[in-house]
This record gives C-alpha cells, sequence and structure tokens, in this order.
C-alpha cells in the first residue's frame, strides 16, 4: 500500500465520515493521489451489495432510495448513496445537493448520501462514480445505492456497477413501456411501479408483463414486479425481497460470478479509453486542439489521418521508468 495514503485508508475503515468524504473528493476530482489510493482500495472491497435505481426523471427515485435506505438500516446495515445528479451548465457542479436530499439522515453514522455531477457524461453516471462506489466499499458499507439522473435509454451504464438493477416507471407521466422498451426496459432486474395509487398503475403492470411474454433473458430470469408508494413507504418491504430473491437467484444459479466478469469487460475498455484520452490530451499544447480543428474545418487536412497520427505518437512516447 501507499505510504502517504495509510493513514486516510486506516481512519476510513475505522468509521471516519470525514475520512470518507475526502477520500471520495479526492478521486472524484483527480486529485494528485487518486490512482494510489485506489489501488489500495481495491483489495479491500468485494463485499458490499450495490443496487442501482433508475427511471424517468419524476419517477420518485429519491424517495424511494430514501425509504430503501431506512428499511436496511432497520436491519442493522450500514448503507452510502452515490445520487448522481444533472450538472449545471454554468458551474459545472450537481444542481440537486446532497443536502437536499434524505435530510432526516444526517444524524445516522450509518449512512453516508454523496451527491455527483455527471459533468457531461452519458450513460447517466458520473465518470467518478465507479471510483466512488469502490471508495464506499472499501469503507466497510453493506448496501450501496446508485441513484441515477434518469436521462432515458443512455441510462444503461448502471448494469456495470450494479449488483442489482432497479427500473422504476409511474403511471401517467408519458413514460409507457413502449416508448423506453428499446432502452433502459431491457436492463431491470426488478422493475418498480411507482405512485401505483394513481390510475393506470395495472395497465403499466400489464405492458410490463406483455413485454416479458416476447423474449427470455439470457439469465432465463423474470424480472418481478413490485408496487410502491414511496411517499407513504408503501411497498418498500416487498423490494427489499425482491432484491434478495433475485441475489439467490444469482447465487443458485451460478450467475454472479459471470455477470461480474462481463461488467469488468465493459469497464476495462472504458477504463483504457479515459486511460488513452488523457494521454492525448496531455501531448497537445495549449491551442493545439484548436489549430487542429481549424485545419479539418477548412479542409486542409482530414481528421483520419490526423487520429492515426497522434495514436501512433502515444504507441512510441518512451515508457517512464
Amino acid at each position: 500500500m501507499n505510504s502517504q495514503s495509510q493513514p486516510l485508508i486506516d481512519r476510513l475503515r475505522s468509521g471516519d465520515t470525514r475520512a470518507l468524504a475526502r477520500a471520495i473528493t479526492i478521486v472524484e476530482n483527480r486529485a494528485p493521489g487518486w490512482s494510489d489510493l485506489l489501488k489500495s482500495l481495491f483489495p479491500l472491497t468485494g463485499k458490499a451489495r450495490v443496487i442501482g435505481i433508475t427511471g424517468s426523471p419524476g419517477a420518485g427515485k429519491s424517495t424511494l432510495v430514501d425509504q430503501l435506505a431506512k428499511h436496511y438500516r432497520k436491519e442493522h446495515q450500514s448503507v452510502g448513496v452515490i445520487a448522481v445528479d444533472p450538472t449545471s451548465p454554468y458551474t459545472g457542479g450537481a444542481i440537486l445537493g446532497d443536502r437536499i436530499r434524505m435530510q432526516d439522515h444526517y444524524s445516522d453514522p450509518g449512512i453516508y448520501i454523496r451527491s455527483m455531477a455527471t459533468r457531461g457524461s452519458l450513460g447517466g453516471l458520473a465518470r467518478a462514480t465507479a471510483d466512488a462506489s469502490t471508495v464506499l466499499d472499501a469503507s466497510g458499507r453493506d448496501v450501496i445505492m446508485i441513484e441515477t439522473v434518469g436521462v432515458g435509454q443512455d441510462e444503461i451504464d448502471i448494469v456495470r456497477l450494479a449488483d442489482v438493477t432497479v427500473v422504476m416507471l409511474v403511471p401517467g407521466m408519458g413514460d409507457d413501456v413502449q416508448t423506453i422498451k428499446a432502452g433502459i426496459m431491457e436492463i431491470a432486474d426488478i422493475f418498480v411501479i411507482n405512485k401505483s395509487d394513481r390510475d393506470g398503475a395495472e395497465r403499466v403492470e400489464l405492458e410490463i408483463r406483455a413485454m416479458q411474454s416476447l423474449a427470455m433473458r439470457a439469465d432465463r430470469w423474470s424480472p418481478s414486479i413490485v408496487k410502491t408508494v414511496a411517499s407513504e413507504g408503501t411497498g418498500i418491504g416487498k423490494l427489499a425481497e425482491a432484491i434478495t430473491e433475485y441475489e439467490k437467484y444469482l447465487d443458485k444459479e451460478n450467475l454472479a460470478q459471470k455477470r461480474n466478469i462481463e461488467n469488468w469487460q465493459e469497464r476495462l475498455v472504458e477504463m483504457l479509453r479515459d486511460a488513452m484520452l488523457e494521454k492525448a490530451r496531455s501531448q497537445m499544447s495549449d491551442g493545439s486542439l484548436q489549430r487542429y480543428a481549424g485545419e479539418i474545418a477548412e479542409h486542409k487536412r482530414d481528421p483520419y489521418s490526423l487520429v492515426e497520427e497522434l495514436m501512433a505518437q502515444i504507441a512510441t512516447e518512451p515508457k517512464r521508468p
């Protein structure tokens, strides 16, 4: 382990909330030492259950996460929540801060809540959400819940982080199954019909079941459908049972490890892509990108040859000792 990171890691492992917050800030901002910190923390991970909560804006995701966190705390499980928020176009920060989320939990050290800005990334997840999840896992949290922005079909990145993915729908908001089935409908391990006391809840359930009848998942799991009224806490216990049921199914069919390997294949590709992009940017002097863009716009050179040249420069760069 890196000696400079060790004191922070010791405090984080002992339950120090400030150390946890500082560690997440370091990895989120790519501050000096972020990579060494994650290298030291990774061997301490793998025990937390990661639950992804996704769905359309206004579906009540934050309220559901709040109620689910209360449920797990009653079972004496520690909880970490990552709430991925839309990015402010002016400041680059999260529009919805964690101070206005789940304020009842702030006196409970067993719950840690963190808002993260998407910073323009696709897939509904902040670039550093995976790293923040690693930090929470290493800190000893039993359950990690990731609540995503709810941007629609690009939300599929959640499956690369979550052990269980919950897709939320609500009746009467125009998010009929037929309109979104090509995207996030396919990633659901569990469906939640929230605000199920509204008219139209039965129709949403029928549409989900009709969609399920058209094709069988590769793992042969038929996602449960749970009705909730999150604002009243109704159905939260049934949702927790459905999550446990799916986890047992994964273990019984020996699918958990297979799914984990598949997820890491996707994430490794993303990590390599991000690393190569950062390396390419580091080789460009200030203004060179604008100059390249200008030359391409004026048809003085083609972008395909330029990219090949830049990749060749990266490949031939001498390795650091």
